[in-house]
């Protein structure tokens, strides 16, 4: 069994899971914010769409600087509208299951660097990235996502098991 036939039914589940939350995200309440140093609900879920993305750089690309010394900064996407979020995550989510589909086990091995402002925030095997920058981050976000929707009344759907609006867990 190759490593992507190991990795793509965690990742095919953490997706649909993810889908479930976006989905729900009232787009009246896309300038929410549980607190001041949170982001806006728009901005979680446009950040939680784009995530998928990032498995297709891990496995792409050998680095990704965020902040080169004289170029541009990464400036993330906006939110527009719970449409886009979606088509933004399936287009997303496709492109990275095709990537990870296709890669052979000698890629997930090699080295993946992050950069940001000309350092080194960390360079570890491709594999480990998609495992914790990627899909470990993407689950974090979704348990940020799951309170703010809570918090706005929103019904929770199962995830890993039922919830106080999904009992049956289905």
């Amino acid at each position: 069994m190759s490593i992507a036939e190991t990795v793509l039914p965690e990742f095919d589940n953490e997706m649909a899971s993810t889908r479930k939350l976006l989905e729900r995200a009232p787009a009246a309440d896309a300038a929410w914010k549980p607190h001041a140093k949170s982001m806006s609900l728009g901005d979680l879920v446009t950040h939680l769409a784009n995530l998928p993305m990032w498995a297709t750089l891990t496995l792409k690309e050998s680095e990704l600087h965020l902040n080169p010394p004289g170029g541009p900064a990464y400036t993330p996407p906006t939110y527009s509208g719970p449409q886009v979020t979606l088509d933004t995550f399936d287009a997303n989510v496709a492109a990275a299951r095709q990537v990870i589909a296709s890669a052979a086990d000698s890629a997930f091995f090699a080295p993946w660097t992050l950069k940001s402002a000309g350092k080194t925030v960390f360079t570890l095997p491709r594999v480990v990235v998609l495992r914790s920058f990627v899909l470990n981050h993407m689950i974090h976000h979704r348990g940020q996502l799951s309170v703010y929707l809570r918090l706005r009344d929103v019904p929770l759907p199962s995830i890993y098991g039922p919830t106080a609006d999904d009992p049956a867990g289905m």
